[in-house]
């Protein structure tokens, strides 16, 4: 019994989580950070997606992160905070979560009042590929 089980068959008809990953910091104060690229068909899982803020954001007033595309900056995710809990922030927009395209994913941070000089998040966009 035990020697001879066999074990499942993993092939490309599994739907598998993927993920983009991407750290950002200070550093990235108003740039237009790239996430990667997640290929036509694939579906956003909305729950699972948005910024695991670390270490707070220090800014004198607000720190806030847009999550979109290159078309569309606050697509996913618009002045998700980041200032105020070091905690999971998900995406916040109510629009469709597939997309049609080979869809390129950006991230923005911006802040008012005197600059942060702390701060560290990570983004995570979990999706479903269409295959």
């Amino acid at each position: 019994m035990g020697l001879n089980r066999k074990l499942p068959a993993r092939d490309a008809g599994y739907q598998n989580v993927q993920y983009l990953r991407k750290t950002i910091g200070v550093a990235d104060m108003a740039k237009v950070v790239k996430l990667g690229t997640i290929p036509a068909g694939a579906l956003i899982l909305k729950p699972q997606s948005g910024v695991q803020v670390n270490t707070v954001f220090n800014s004198a007033t607000t720190t806030v992160l847009d999550i979109g595309s290159a078309a569309d900056g606050d697509l996913y995710a618009t002045d998700l905070d980041v200032k105020t809990a070091a905690a999971f922030v998900p995406l916040d927009e109510a629009v469709s979560m597939v997309v049609t395209v080979d869809t390129e994913l950006t991230c923005t941070l911006a802040e008012t009042g005197t600059a942060a000089t702390a701060g560290s998040a990570v983004v995570v966009i979990a999706f479903l590929p269409n295959n």
